[in-house]
């Protein structure tokens, strides 16, 4: 179910360029624009120019799209329908060089919904008439016409969406509509407004950004923090950058980690880490705990605790698993403080695949020490506002094993610490279960809260694949894993020490 839409993933689609056109127009804004307000104005004519629409049918609701497309690129809401409200409002606010966010992160942009039907099974032109009609004989409310040598027909008054007629057809003329966002929402939050378009429930969403990557018409986004992160540089502060496991092969095939790091140095960072290095803390630090916690019986179950939205799930959908979830510092935290313990007057900026991580380093419950977070697709158009290369080949970047690099894939984090378990708790047995994508990480809990998964470790990944497959990713999922995998095998620390 939640595969829905990955055959999309890595694709350079319309959707991805204009979003990058509007991110690099957003940083070109925040490093050059003298005068802010008309330039902001100015992008949604400059790049949907002309009287001719490139993508809807008219070119004014492509400039509305844009509109608010852009509010959401600076880290503003976007205008409610019903007020007047002008493009640049909260502009004052969010112009600062330091964190700027408000509730909630991912947010549907009206104009650009195409009303897809949430679900609705119709007879398509492939239809035969054909004499059987089995799909009316197994249909159990009768809401299929059955009409001699004529095409079915569907009463959707009656139709209870079972998909038995959908099953029964064998000429495969039965469609089984549902919007994409919603099929790719493990956790139900999409539904419908009065005007038919989809709407993110806030109290169920956990901001895993896969009803964003999945929408065909690019109606939904997430907020961003690249403008305020340009002005951070612009006000002086020394700004480091740490950079997620998933980062190797999102700037194309060749560019290395140490390539990478050469071009966030041109960008104008004081230095860049690995997250990596937090990962291997952490699987140092889940290790014992599953050792001195789950086996003795003191907990049932441990949870990982590294994928905010696998997280959020379990606080709010399961609460009374709260308590076995690692209190183990997620990798980007606990490098973030490594980072300011070595950099005290630091501003952080996490690089990663993740949109949820924007919500992590935002809580207030746990300090994150993360100023900024911006996605890989997000850097790129940085790189490409300021025509940043990738050929630096000295600037060495190796501060983390095998086993963090592997935390970017599904699997990769329960893996690095059985290993570690194996390594430095030889004899003890440690049950692994793994779920990827928010519909089995439901499954996953809903076993562990019945006490059928007492003894595990239980890692959990919001999207199906792992990080590789974040929502603020450049490539396609297969090619991600692969770029990792050689990654890891090239590593020259496999382990971390104890």
């Amino acid at each position: 179910m939640e595969e829905s839409g990955s055959t999309m993933r890595g694709l350079d689609t319309d959707v991805r360029k204009v979003r990058k056109d509007m991110f690099v127009e957003i940083a070109n804004l925040a490093y050059d624009s003298t005068n802010l307000i008309d330039d902001v104005e100015a992008i949604p004519f400059k790049l949907t120019a002309g009287e001719l629409p490139q993508y809807r049918e008219s070119i004014y609701r492509e400039r509305a799209i844009m509109r608010e497309s852009l509010r959401l690129g600076m880290g503003l809401s976007i205008r409610p329908e019903d007020k007047p409200v002008h493009l640049t409002a909260g502009l004052a606010e969010s112009n600062i060089a330091e964190k700027y966010y408000e509730p909630p992160l991912m947010q549907v942009i009206p104009s650009a919904c195409n009303e897809c039907e949430p679900n609705t099974y119709e007879v398509s032109d492939m239809c035969k008439g054909c004499t059987a009609h089995p799909c009316a004989v197994v249909c159990p409310k009768g809401a299929i016409t059955r009409i001699p040598g004529h095409k079915s027909v569907i009463d959707q008054t009656k139709c209870i969406k079972c998909g038995k007629c959908k099953a029964a057809c064998p000429y495969d003329a039965i469609s089984h509509k549902i919007r994409p966002c919603a099929e790719a929402c493990g956790v139900g939050a999409i539904g419908t407004d009065a005007q038919g378009r989809a709407r993110i429930d806030p109290e169920k969403c956990v901001s895993c950004g896969m009803c964003m990557v999945s929408c065909p018409f690019g109606a939904i986004a997430d907020k961003s923090q690249i403008f305020q992160m340009i002005r951070a540089f612009q006000a002086g502060k020394k700004m480091y950058a740490i950079v997620a496991p998933a980062i190797v092969g999102q700037f194309g095939k060749g560019v290395s980690l140490s390539m990478i790091k050469g071009a966030l140095l041109k960008l104008g960072f004081e230095d860049v880490y690995e997250v990596a290095m937090g990962a291997d803390e952490g699987a140092m630090h889940e290790a014992k705990q599953y050792v001195e916690e789950v086996v003795p019986g003191k907990i049932p179950f441990l949870l990982t605790s590294c994928c905010p939205s696998w997280a959020v799930l379990a606080k709010k959908y399961f609460p009374t698993t709260v308590d076995k979830i690692s209190n183990t510092l997620t990798p980007m935290v606990a490098t973030a403080r490594k980072v300011k313990e070595i950099h005290p007057d630091s501003s952080i900026v996490f690089i990663g695949p993740c949109a949820a991580k924007k919500l992590e380093a935002s809580r207030r419950t746990i300090r994150s020490d993360v100023d900024f977070v911006i996605t890989f697709e997000e850097l790129d158009a940085i790189f490409t506002s300021r025509k940043i290369t990738f050929d630096v080949k000295d600037a060495e970047l190796d501060d983390a094993t095998a086993i963090g690099r592997g935390y970017a894939v599904a699997g990769g984090v329960a893996g690095a610490i059985e290993k570690c378990i194996q390594e430095y708790y030889p004899g003890v047995e440690v049950h692994i279960e793994h779920a990827e994508g928010l519909a089995d990480c439901k499954k996953a809990l809903m076993l562990a809260k019945a006490g059928k998964k007492n003894g595990c470790l239980i890692e959990g990944m919001g999207c199906p694949g792992g990080c590789v497959a974040g929502a603020g990713t450049n490539i396609q999922i297969a090619a991600a894993a692969k770029e990792v995998q050689k990654v890891v095998a090239e590593s020259k620390k496999q382990m971390p020490e104890l």
